[in-house]
């Protein structure tokens, strides 16, 4: 939840929502849990440009809709993080969720 919290977007391409983390390749052992963790999303990188190098991991779909979005909607709280979960409602607004 911290990781998604601190570094996660909740949003859409304008036809589905889907949530995404982008983070440096330094991190590319806790995209490989995740991926374990939660089979499903789909990470994809690494990328190299701008002088940046990263990976992404995004949920989207059926699995968001069945897996991610009840752990958001039960742990994602305004009391843990009035920003975040005001993006999460938005999210859920703008998709019909």
């Amino acid at each position: 939840m911290g990781i998604l919290v601190g570094e996660g977007h909740f949003g859409g391409d304008g036809r589905q929502p889907q949530v995404t983390l982008r983070m440096h390749t330094d991190h590319e052992s806790l995209f490989r849990w995740i991926e374990a963790t939660f089979p499903g999303g789909k990470l994809y990188g690494p990328y190299h440009h701008g002088g940046r190098s990263y990976y992404q991991w995004m949920a989207r779909g059926t699995f968001l809709r069945e897996r991610i979005l009840p752990i958001l909607e039960r742990h994602l709280t305004p009391e843990l993080d009035a920003k975040a979960h005001g993006r999460l409602q938005e999210m859920k607004e703008r998709y019909r969720l």
